[in-house]
């Protein structure tokens, strides 16, 4: 009998071990292509995504990077001002959503698919505008991802969710928003050591709240944010820093 099982297990292994192999090359380029975030390594991500999931359309590995690389894709084209980004915005955020989607269906025990879910919704929502993505009732998945993930692991992709609801209480319109609660998360966010590295929204979000509280210590503490962020190397932090600090004049 442990003969058998022995057999078993060695045949189990012949099968699996290439696989993971084989696999392990294919991520470890999708991951290298998002850390220089061009829309150049996300085209080429998408292509390999695809046809990657025609291979193994169960491979959540493989399925959340794809959500990855639409939503980047179209987070890039928004900031570079590519013709049409509006509408590559809708595209894509809408198919990041659906692959995140299936990312969830295949493991809903962690925090990928709704992290990527999320942020997807994101992107469709600047492509389309925030009303008609409530009006198609993505108001409630949105807040039920951030949060799912907030559950699993607050510190998925560097700290995300923390910094995703804080942005989502906030860009919400009235009555729907909440200033409050996303100053909660927005502080929180500020506590971790992700805050103004891992993404240069971050204090240009909490800046853009704080003016909006008002008071002299918030403006103060605002105008701080936005010297700093001023001085990004990218101009489309620059122009938004910039467009705020007038906000303070």
């Amino acid at each position: 009998m442990k003969k058998t099982i022995l057999r078993v297990l060695a045949v189990l292994t012949l099968f699996l071990i290439p696989s993971i192999v084989f696999a392990s090359p294919i991520l470890e380029k999708l991951d290298a292509l998002d850390d220089e975030k061009t829309i150049d390594n996300y085209k080429q991500s998408i292509e390999i995504c695809l046809q990657a999931l025609k291979d193994n359309p169960n491979d959540f590995e493989m399925m959340w990077r794809c959500a990855r690389s639409h939503r980047w894709f179209g987070e890039l084209s928004k900031r570079e001002g590519k013709d049409g980004w509006k509408d590559i915005c809708a595209e894509y955020g809408k198919k990041g959503m659906e692959y995140a989607q299936k990312a969830i269906d295949l493991a809903p025990d962690k925090p990928n698919g709704y992290y990527w879910y999320a942020v997807s919704v994101g992107i469709y929502s600047d492509g389309v505008s925030i009303l008609t993505a409530l009006k198609e009732g993505l108001k409630n998945k949105t807040q039920s991802s951030f949060e799912k993930t907030y559950e699993l692991d607050k510190m998925h992709e560097q700290a995300g969710a923390i910094l995703g609801l804080g942005r989502f209480w906030y860009v919400l319109p009235w009555p729907l928003n909440d200033k409050e609660l996303s100053e909660k998360y927005y502080r929180e966010y500020q506590e971790t050591e992700h805050f103004g590295v891992a993404t240069e929204d971050g204090p240009i979000y909490v800046a853009e709240l704080l003016i909006d509280l008002g008071g002299e210590k918030n403006k103060a503490e605002a105008k701080v944010l936005l010297e700093n962020a001023a001085k990004s190397e990218s101009k489309y932090f620059r122009d938004r820093a910039l467009g705020l600090l007038k906000k303070l004049e």
